[in-house]
């Protein structure tokens, strides 16, 4: 525990600099490959879901919250390897994970199953249904959209995945 919040002070003081430059202001770039990095989680947990949710028989509701909660869990994972790789303790990447991924992952996942939800018939589709592809594929670019901005305004302040690049350089 006392290595990891040295290792934690250590490595926050080595990029102080480099990074106080990106908290007045984030660039489009680093905002796109941050909800890129998001969507890349989200889609895989939204898209299993999906499939196994509609594959199994289960309702609209149970199968839409198995795909929110494993668009969690893999957009967590994905931010936790990095940051584990890092050297950085389990509780430490963690609360770095929850801090950088839940706002843009909650949006992203708002959306995504927001669209689903009103595109006529789309709840409803099988899964050698075009419709349950289409649908799914343009509900994920849409909530990449939406979230960008997001990421963007978060990371300017030091927030979100601004947060997790401290432990990549």
């Amino acid at each position: 525990m006392q290595h990891e919040a040295h290792t934690e002070h250590v490595h926050h003081d080595a990029h102080h600099a480099h990074h106080a430059g990106h908290a007045g202001g984030a660039g489009w770039a680093t905002a796109t490959q941050a909800t890129l990095h998001c969507l890349t989680g989200c889609a895989i947990g939204e898209v299993l879901g999906m499939v196994v949710g509609t594959a199994l028989g289960w309702g609209n509701l149970a199968t839409t919250l198995l795909a929110i909660v494993l668009a969690f869990f893999f957009g967590y994972s994905l931010t936790l390897r990095g940051i584990l790789r890092a050297g950085v303790g389990f509780r430490a990447a963690f609360r770095v994970a929850l801090a950088a991924d839940t706002l843009s992952i909650a949006v992203m996942e708002l959306i995504d199953n927001g669209v689903i939800a009103v595109w006529p018939a789309a709840r409803d589709a099988m899964l050698d249904d075009a419709l349950f592809w289409i649908s799914l594929a343009v509900s994920l670019v849409i909530a990449f959209v939406v979230t960008t901005p997001v990421n963007k305004w978060m990371i300017g302040r030091g927030k979100g995945h601004a947060v997790v690049h401290r432990y990549h350089d």
